[in-house]
């Protein structure tokens, strides 16, 4: 990277670090905004996990709402743009015989995600080929084409993390949402590359996101300390079953906080 840029950075100036894209490198302000929220919190961890945590994980979560365009009571912190899409494809009510659709550029840990659930469910896991080089026009209509009666859930990248296309989600999930279908859009790399408005985005109808839900704000994308990413959903109980997800909560509050306070 240039030198006005990696002067930014702890990375070992031996090294060309590349690899974002699975674990990015944390700015300086960033690192030092996450060690100062740890440093209050090791100064009374009860008064601060017990009193305080719940207020600044709010204002958190405001924060990275107004960023993304969506309601702050539909967005909750998790570990990573992983968890968030596991935490949606392990809720889901799919029966036997039912289909998740999805593409050939999705990211291997989600893949094997789906293919696990719907092994475990007797459903379906389609991946629908989309050739390179890419066109944008027609890929609605292909995946869409792939759709059957038995389908109940599109899952697709916001940008792939594998050949790094942009997908046109917006138009998809208008599509999908006239057939009645839920969309789960992992957006891990979308947030720090491309303007993220879930509302301009289509996920959002009437300040809601009715059938659809969105992972993403991965480390890797937004330069955020590792392990942080959001997952913003609102959708009907009987599409995710919102009472019985199996979010795993900790008090793992610093990090979340630091990212939301750093100064944009």
């Amino acid at each position: 990277m240039p030198p006005t840029m990696r002067e930014h950075f702890l990375l070992d100036p031996d090294v060309v670090f590349l690899n974002h894209g699975s674990f990015g490198a944390c700015p300086k302000p960033v690192f030092a905004e996450l060690q100062r929220w740890q440093l209050e919190m090791e100064r009374n961890p009860v008064h601060f996990l017990g009193r305080r945590s719940a207020v600044l994980l709010h204002a958190a979560r405001q924060r990275v709402a107004n960023y993304l365009g969506a309601e702050v009571d539909d967005l909750v912190f998790v570990p990573n743009a992983t968890t968030g899409v596991n935490t949606v494809a392990r809720s889901f009510a799919l029966q036997p015989g039912d289909e998740v659709l999805t593409t050939d550029h999705e990211y291997g840990a989600c893949d094997a995600t789906w293919r696990f659930v719907c092994e475990r469910t007797g459903a379906h896991y389609r991946r629908v080929q989309v050739p390179l080089p890419f066109d944008a026009q027609s890929f609605v209509a292909r995946l869409m084409a792939a759709v059957t009666p038995r389908t109940r859930l599109i899952f697709l990248s916001h940008i792939t993390s594998t050949t790094a296309l942009i997908f046109p989600v917006a138009t998809l999930c208008a599509a999908a949402r006239e057939r009645g279908i839920t969309t789960l859009v992992d957006g891990a790399h979308a947030p720090g590359q491309i303007d993220v408005n879930l509302a301009d985005v289509g996920l959002l109808t009437a300040k809601r996101l009715g059938r659809n839900a969105w992972v993403g704000l991965q480390a890797t994308a937004k330069s955020q300390p590792e392990g942080l990413a959001a997952r913003v959903a609102s959708a009907p109980q009987q599409a995710l079953r919102l009472g019985e997800m199996g979010v795993a909560s900790s008090h793992a509050v610093p990090s979340a906080v630091a990212q939301a306070m750093v100064a944009r």
